[in-house]
């Protein structure tokens, strides 16, 4: 496998990328102006990035008005690099890969049971998915599991792993060079920074992420910016149980219950709740419910100001939408709002999908947007 690319190393590299990932093409006049620095400083900072191959000058689609030269522009070289984003998930795995502009250049999944194979076999099937783009600059993987703040992961009960080093056992198994930058993340907390990151959606205030796929996992964001919590477990509202002795949160809104009780694939579940099958509708109702019990709960807590739901379990939100509001407004005393809710765009490749994007938001400034 080729070296991977080299990465800026200077903070106002990294900026001057940022500022051209977050606004788009810009002349130089305005990349002064957007850093803060004047001209000639700009000017140095430009010059080494065009000599990187990661920033290139092109003509602006509009003559520039008045007398002289046409407009000319700075703009990201989208192809000058690329990111993976690995999810390793109970019953599948999925690949995304990124450019430099965040563009997705292809998607992959494929059934796995994840919950019977080792890490070791995860890892190989997903990375020999994955190939070896050009120009790779980093992988990220998203698992269902509670991470520590390096990226260790400490307990996946889902797939039966516990202790281990995903980045060190992902380089190993697929014989990585060792410059190439790897970071493991928790599945919702990836896919909360793919909303807010590689798909420029940040917002200010406080975002609640769910994430359902066979376990059900959270993300609390914060002015765009990944809460962590003391121990890295901040919106596990999978984990939270529905009263003394009850059933835990994952246990009624999983793919695992939706598949046991109905005992058809999810499309077809989807499809007798469209077209109202009774016995479908039963079991629906019983989630929607489920779920505006977890969210009244959680924003109690944190006063969420909306509610971002993803995985591909979330495809069934829509159809019961109705329903989760009547619940929520029932167990909602009036002193508190109810957030927003929304889906995630791209839920099916939600989690591989923000690991990319936290690989090419670490290339551009150097860490992720985590407290």
């Amino acid at each position: 496998m080729h070296s991977p690319p080299r990465l800026p190393d200077l903070p106002s590299e990294k900026a001057a990328l940022r500022a051209l990932y977050e606004q788009g093409r810009m002349t130089r006049a305005d990349m002064a102006r957007v850093m803060g620095l004047n001209r000639s400083s700009s000017g140095h900072i430009i010059a080494s990035l065009i000599d990187q191959g990661l920033v290139r000058e092109t003509a602006a689609s509009a003559p520039a008005p008045g007398p002289g030269r046409p407009g000319i522009l700075l703009d990201l070289i989208p192809d000058s690099m690329s990111f993976l984003g690995l999810e390793l998930g109970v019953e599948h795995l999925s690949v995304v890969e990124l450019d430099l502009s965040a563009r997705v250049l292809r998607t992959e999944t494929r059934a796995f049971d994840g919950a019977t194979a080792s890490v070791s076999l995860a890892l190989a099937h997903a990375l020999q998915m994955a190939g070896r783009p050009r120009r790779l600059a980093g992988i990220g993987i998203a698992v269902p599991a509670q991470m520590d703040r390096a990226g260790g992961l400490r307990l996946a009960p889902l797939l039966g792993w516990r202790d281990l080093d995903l980045a060190a056992l992902a380089r190993e198994v697929g014989d990585l060079p060792p410059g190439l930058p790897l970071r493991a993340e928790n599945d919702a907390n990836a896919l909360a920074l793919g909303v807010t990151w590689g798909r420029r959606l940040s917002a200010p205030g406080v975002t609640l992420l769910i994430n359902m796929e066979t376990g059900v996992g959270g993300g609390i964001l914060i002015d765009g910016r990944l809460f962590r919590g003391g121990g890295g477990l901040a919106g596990e509202i999978g984990h939270m149980q529905m009263g003394p002795g009850g059933p835990v949160i994952e246990e009624r809104l999983g793919l695992g219950r939706l598949l046991a009780d109905y005992g058809a694939p999810l499309a077809s579940f989807l499809s007798a709740v469209a077209e109202r099958e009774p016995r479908a509708v039963l079991i629906a109702e019983d989630w929607a419910q489920t779920l505006a019990f977890a969210l009244t709960q959680t924003c109690r807590i944190i006063d969420a100001d909306r509610v971002i739901l993803g995985g591909s379990v979330a495809a069934l939100y829509p159809l019961v939408a109705a329903r989760v509001q009547v619940h929520r407004l029932t167990a909602q005393t009036q002193s508190f709002t109810l957030p927003p809710i929304e889906l995630a765009p791209d839920s099916t490749f939600g989690a591989a999908f923000g690991a990319a994007a936290m690989m090419h938001q670490r290339a551009l400034s150097g860490a992720d947007a985590a407290n």
